[in-house]
C-alpha cells in the first residue's frame, strides 16, 4: 500500500497506481487539517450566517435556507439527485484513479469532511469495492458532479458497484467488504461531487500512454530510417541544439542511440540518388519533440490539478474563513486534454506519413510494393496502411478542441463551462488509435529491414525487433493481418519493445518555467 502525502504527489506516483491498480492512503500528518475544517463546516451548518451548500441549497436554489435538522436529508439528497450519468461505464482503473485523486483532494484539509469520509475511500480502494460510473454526463463545471455522485452514492449504500469484479447494489459491496454505508454530515455530500477528478482522471491516463506512445515513435522511425535507408545526417546534435527546443534535443539523442552501429546506415553510397529524405524521416525530432514538450506543459497542469483542493466552498486554513470560489472548473483540465490530443494527432500523422512512404515503390528505396514477398500474387501491408490512414483521419477529426465548446447549465448559474469530462475521455480512443498506427509501422519496418538483409540494424533495434518476432513472424506469404496488428500494438503499449532496447527512456519532461523564460 502505498502513502501518499496530499499536495505533493508526484505524477510517476500517479501513474503506478493507475497501471498496478494499487491501494493507498494519505499521510497522517494531514489529519489535523481534515479534522479542523470538518469542526469549521459542523460550527457553519447549526449558525445563522447562510454557507453555500452547508444550511443552503445547490446551484440556483442557493438562496433556500435549510434547517439544521434538515443537513443530512440535504447532503443524501444531492447525491441522489446528481445520479444522473448515462453511457458506458467508466473502466475500473480509470475510477480507482479518481477515487485516489478524490482523497488526495480531501486531504488537503479545505474540503470540511470527517475523517470517516476519507478512511471509507481508502477502504473501498483496499477492499475492491469500485464505483460503477458511467462515462457520460459531466460539462466540467461546477466539477465532475454526474460521475462523482455516482462513486458518492455507493458510500452511502446506493447506486452499484463491483466487488472482486462481482456487480452488486452498492450496499451489497460494502457489505461483502465488511464495510458500512456512511451518514453524510454537513458538506460532505457537496465535497464529494464538487471536484475535477473524473476529468483529471481521464487526462493522467491520455498523458501516461501518450507519452509511452510517443517514445515508441521513436523506435519506429529509427527502424524506418533503416528500413527505409533514410539519411541520419538530420539527426547531428548540432542541428537541435541551434533550435534549442528540448523536447526535440532529447528526440534527436534518442535516435542517434537506437541507430548507433547499423550497418545499414554504414552501407549508404555517396552516389544515392537522394538528396534529401521526405519530411516524415526527416523532421521527427522537430515534430515528435515538440509533441513531447506540450505533453511537458501538460503534465505541470495536470499534476497541479491532482494535488489541488477543487470543491466548493473551501475552508480556509490560516483564517478559518468558508468561502465560495471556482476551483471546480476544469478549464485546466480541458486545457490539457486539448494539448494531449493535439500531441496525439501529430504523432500519429506523422508515423502514418512513414508508413505509406515503407509500402509506396516509388519512395521506400528499392524495397517490394507493400514489401510483399511476391509483389501481385501477394497483397503483403497494403491495407494495413489503409487502416493506419483510417486511424489517423479518426484522430485528426478527434484532435479539435473541446475546451472552446461551452454551454450554460443549472438555469444559467453555470452559464461557462470546460467540457473537460468529454475532452478528457476522448483521449482513450485516440490512444487507442496512436498505439495501432506505431504498431504498423514497426510492423512494415520490421518486413523493410527483411529485405536489406544480409545487412543488419543497430544492436537496440535487432533487440526490439528479435521480441517483436517472437510474437509476429516474418511476412512471407499473405495472411491475416488483423491478430498480428493487435499483438503488434500491445507490444507498443506494454513498452516491451522499447524495453527490450536496453536503452534508458526519460520521463515527461517539464517546460521550462515562464518566470525563467521572460527574466
Amino acid at each position: 500500500m502505498l502513502t501518499l502525502t496530499p499536495g505533493k504527489v508526484p505524477l510517476h506516483v500517479l501513474e503506478q497506481v493507475w497501471r498496478e491498480c494499487l491501494p493507498v492512503r494519505l499521510h497522517h500528518s494531514c489529519q489535523p487539517a481534515i479534522v479542523s475544517a470538518a469542526e469549521r463546516i459542523r460550527a457553519a451548518a447549526q449558525g445563522d450566517i447562510p454557507i453555500y451548500g452547508v444550511n443552503t441549497g445547490f446551484g440556483k436554489l442557493a438562496s433556500i435556507r435549510i434547517a439544521n435538522r434538515d443537513t443530512e436529508m440535504l447532503q443524501r439528497n444531492l447525491i441522489l439527485s446528481h445520479c444522473a450519468g448515462v453511457g458506458e461505464p467508466t473502466p475500473p482503473s480509470i475510477t480507482r484513479l479518481m477515487m485516489i485523486l478524490k482523497l488526495i483532494s480531501l486531504g488537503r484539509g479545505a474540503s470540511g469532511v470527517r475523517l470517516s469520509v476519507i478512511e471509507l475511500l481508502e477502504q473501498m480502494l483496499k477492499r475492491d469495492v469500485i464505483p460503477i460510473i458511467p462515462s457520460q454526463g459531466s460539462v466540467g463545471a461546477s466539477g465532475d458532479l454526474a460521475p462523482l455522485a455516482h462513486m458518492a452514492a455507493v458510500m452511502i449504500g446506493e447506486g452499484q458497484a463491483t466487488w472482486k469484479d462481482t456487480k452488486l447494489p452498492g450496499d451489497q459491496a460494502l457489505a461483502q467488504a465488511g464495510l458500512s454505508p456512511l451518514v453524510l454530515g454537513p458538506k460532505e455530500g457537496l465535497a464529494l461531487v464538487n471536484g475535477t477528478q473524473f476529468s483529471t482522471a481521464y487526462a493522467l491516463v491520455g498523458l501516461f500512454r501518450a507519452h509511452h506512445a510517443a517514445q515508441s515513435s521513436l523506435l519506429s522511425t529509427a527502424l524506418s530510417i533503416d528500413a527505409a535507408k533514410a539519411s541520419t545526417a538530420p539527426l547531428h546534435p548540432e542541428i537541435h541544439t541551434l533550435r534549442g527546443h528540448p523536447g526535440q534535443i532529447e528526440a534527436a539523442r534518442l535516435m542517434r542511440h537506437l541507430l548507433e552501429g547499423s550497418a545499414i546506415r554504414a552501407s549508404h553510397s555517396q552516389n544515392d540518388p537522394r538528396v534529401q529524405d521526405p519530411y516524415c524521416m526527416r523532421c521527427q525530432p522537430q515534430v515528435v519533440g515538440a509533441a513531447m514538450d506540450l505533453l511537458g506543459y501538460a503534465a505541470t497542469s495536470l499534476h497541479r490539478e491532482a494535488n489541488a483542493a477543487t470543491d466548493n466552498p473551501l475552508v480556509l486554513q490560516e483564517s478559518e474563513d468558508i468561502v465560495s470560489g471556482g476551483n471546480f472548473h476544469a478549464e485546466p483540465v480541458a486545457f490539457a486534454a486539448d494539448m494531449i490530443a493535439l500531441a496525439m494527432a501529430e504523432v500519429g500523422s506523422i508515423a502514418q506519413r512513414r508508413v505509406a512512404l515503407l509500402v509506396d515503390p516509388n519512395l521506400s528505396f528499392d524495397l517490394p510494393p507493400f514489401l510483399a514477398a511476391t509483389p501481385g500474387l501477394h497483397s503483403g501491408l497494403m491495407i494495413a496502411e489503409v487502416t493506419s490512414a483510417a486511424l489517423m483521419s479518426e484522430n485528426k477529426h478527434l484532435a479539435n478542441p473541446c475546451s472552446t465548446d461551452s454551454t450554460p447549465t443549472s438555469a444559467n448559474q453555470e452559464d461557462h463551462v470546460s467540457m473537460a469530462a468529454h475532452g478528457a475521455r476522448r483521449l482513450v480512443p485516440m490512444a487507442n488509435n496512436l498505439v495501432q498506427i506505431i504498431g504498423i509501422e514497426v510492423f512494415c519496418a520490421a518486413e523493410g529491414i527483411r529485405f536489406r538483409a544480409p545487412l543488419t540494424t543497430s544492436p537496440p533495434l535487432q533487440a526490439a525487433l528479435k521480441r517483436f518476432r517472437a510474437d509476429v513472424p516474418p511476412l512471407k506469404h499473405d495472411r491475416l493481418l488483423a491478430p498480428c496488428l493487435d499483438i503488434a500494438a500491445r507490444l507498443v503499449e506494454g513498452s516491451e519493445l522499447l524495453q527490450a532496447t536496453g536503452l534508458s527512456f526519460p520521463a515527461i519532461l517539464s517546460p521550462q518555467p515562464t518566470k525563467e523564460i521572460f527574466q
